[in-house]
């Protein structure tokens, strides 16, 4: 069985606000992975305390280490966020920034990013247009890192320009979008189980 893990980086914290257009995005991704056979965990970021920095440990009442254990216990990560001001949510780039660790963390005898052979995708909602944006940043930014990202790696959903309509509050899952959901769930797992019966060579040989 494949792991999938979903950060939810919807800047609502389930106290406040327990459904959010990012949660019901993923859910959706959720259940297109269940009959491929991928159990799944989800993170909403902003229950959790990830302090500010670059490295996977940032001392004491830092979140980020279990974070880390979570996405390294994992085939597939997805990153899920909503758009403000044409950008990623404040918390989703608190993430990249804690996986530039991950640059210095390469194995001596494989030269291999502990994210190496793992898959990743988008995940994007939001009021206005920039999904194509938000997808650029993070697919750029999770390669740097080591994941691997397959085709059609992302799914979204925006509303009109300067409307006021939420994805949470839609009475029914836009074809399109059902549809990269659908593709997304297919094309993560296909290419974490290919990578997991044919790894990536060393770099140092």
């Amino acid at each position: 069985m494949l792991r999938a893990l979903t950060l939810n980086c919807t800047l609502k914290p389930t106290a406040r606000e327990p459904r959010s257009s990012t949660a019901r995005l993923l859910g959706e991704l959720e259940a297109q992975w269940r009959p491929l056979d991928v159990e799944v965990q989800t993170l909403r970021i902003a229950d959790l305390h990830i302090l500010p920095g670059v490295t996977s440990d940032e001392g004491p009442g830092d979140d980020w280490p279990e974070v880390r254990r979570r996405i390294m216990a994992a085939d597939i990560l997805v990153i899920g966020t909503p758009i403000w001001l044409g950008q990623p949510s404040s918390l989703c780039k608190r993430v990249l920034e804690r996986m530039d660790a991950f640059l210095s963390e390469t194995d001596e005898r494989t030269g291999h990013m502990p994210t190496y052979g793992k898959v990743a995708g988008v995940a994007v909602v939001g009021n206005e247009d920039g999904a194509h944006h938000v997808c650029a940043e993070l697919f750029q930014a999770l390669a740097d890192v080591g994941f691997t990202v397959p085709a059609s790696a992302s799914t979204y959903w925006v509303g009109e320009a300067m409307g006021r309509q939420d994805y949470i509050a839609l009475d029914r899952t836009p074809e399109k979008t059902a549809g990269t959901t659908r593709t997304l769930a297919r094309l993560t797992a296909h290419l974490a189980r290919l990578l997991q019966a044919s790894p990536y060579p060393s770099l140092k040989q």
